[in-house]
């Protein structure tokens, strides 16, 4: 805004009267991907998987706070309007993975594709190793928040940290899709290895 009222033909006035905030006028203008303050939707939506993922159940407005959670429950509404509209606004982004072009269907099952990297594609893998955070919650929420194999949850137990694991190995040719995935707390995932 400060950029515009210096370079631009207007003052503050209309577009606080037309749209109420700035990041408004910046949305009806087109623009995607708009940082505040530094901070992307992107980094509101992974911090808001890490505080659903300690809870194990969807964060209430009151849930974020430090440590807990980087933004507070009005930054979220701030940038989203209220605390509902952040939370829709998240589900719809995680369900955009899920409905991507990098999703291929084979068997009638929906598989995730993650880009390659050089390395990946000399190895032989269709996917690549790393699972990215959105496919991470989508397994995690799958699972309902617990441990597989011993069923410890964070939402019990704050001090449980739960992983992505792969069920078939990813050294062993295992790919990163939804179908060979599990949530697993750090111990059984340690104590799991590359076993299948």
């Amino acid at each position: 805004m400060d950029d515009y009222e210096s370079l631009g033909m207007h003052s503050r006035g209309p577009f606080k009267k037309a749209f109420r905030y700035w990041h408004n006028a910046l949305e009806k203008a087109g623009l995607k991907r708009i940082i505040y303050h530094g901070i992307t939707n992107e980094e509101y939506f992974e911090n808001l998987e890490e505080v659903w993922t300690k809870l194990g159940r969807q964060p209430h407005r009151e849930d974020t706070h430090k440590p807990l959670s980087r933004y507070s429950g009005a930054a979220y509404a701030k940038r989203f309007g209220t605390w509902r509209k952040a939370l829709e606004a998240f589900i719809e982004y995680v369900k955009l993975e899920e409905k991507s072009p990098s999703i291929v269907e084979e068997n009638t099952n929906a598989q995730q594709i993650t880009p390659l990297n050089t390395k990946d594609r000399i190895s032989g893998h269709k996917t690549n190793r790393n699972i990215n955070w959105r496919l991470r919650f989508i397994v995690m929420r799958r699972d309902h928040f617990k441990c597989k194999i011993c069923g410890k949850a964070p939402a019990t137990d704050p001090a449980i940290v739960l992983h992505i694991d792969h069920i078939k190995a990813w050294a062993n040719g295992g790919e990163t899709v939804l179908e060979n995935l599990q949530t697993l707390c750090s111990q059984c995932n340690i104590g799991k290895s590359d076993l299948e």
